[in-house]
């Protein structure tokens, strides 16, 4: 299984997702957002971090990104497409995604580990988790309130699209959702970190099943 790690100026997690992916057996490319011609991928990740500094909105000038318009067309193509945090937001600027993710409730920047709900196993990205399971992984977000219309939230909803919810919502997101699908099945938006539970050593496996799992699902 291929993969490819996109990274922008700001980027903080590319490394670290390609190292978690990497141990769990993928082989990872790492890309740069200036390129608008990619490789063959099974799966193209959007890491966490702060891209352009956050300028404007979180992931709104990434979403512009030559690297971007390439993702567009793949996704669309059905190739599999992870967005975590930073990646998230870049996602929904780009409307791979429904909705934005705005500040936080509090106004503060939140960084710890929650708990969370596997909403849903029918993907490609929760399918080695248990429907209902519980698990946590590690948040780190200023701008990580998950909003939308009611219409959208009632199609994710009928549609099964909602596969992670906070169990203690740290951000103030609507219907309480940490992680959602794309219209295709094929496109997740996370704002939690499993690249940051995907190692004992970090104190946490959480994140493996999602990563080990769609590695397994792809090949």
């Amino acid at each position: 299984m291929r993969a490819g790690v996109i990274t922008f100026p700001g980027s903080n997690c590319d490394r670290d997702v390609a190292v978690a992916l990497a141990a769990c057996g993928a082989r990872v490319e790492r890309l740069w957002h200036g390129d608008s011609e990619l490789p063959a991928l099974d799966l193209i990740v959007l890491p966490g971090g702060f891209t352009y500094g956050d300028y404007l909105r979180c992931g709104a000038i990434a979403a512009h990104s030559p690297a971007m318009r390439e993702v567009v067309r793949r996704a669309a193509a059905g190739v599999a497409v992870l967005g975590i945090c930073n990646g998230f937001q870049i996602m929904a600027e780009a409307g791979l995604v429904p909705g934005a993710l705005i500040s936080n409730a509090a106004l503060k920047f939140v960084c710890r580990p929650v708990a969370l709900e596997v909403a849903s196993t029918n993907s490609l990205f929760t399918a080695a988790y248990r429907p209902g399971q519980t698990i946590e992984l590690p948040v780190a977000h200023h701008d990580g309130c998950y909003v939308c219309t009611p219409d959208d939230l009632k199609r994710l909803e009928d549609e099964d699209r909602i596969v992670f919810r906070y169990l203690d919502n740290p951000n103030g997101s609507i219907a309480d959702i940490a992680g959602l699908l794309g219209p295709g099945r094929n496109v997740l938006g996370i704002m939690p970190h499993p690249e940051r539970a995907a190692d004992p050593r970090t104190g946490s496996t959480d994140g493996e099943p999602l990563l080990r799992g769609l590695i397994e699902a792809l090949n």
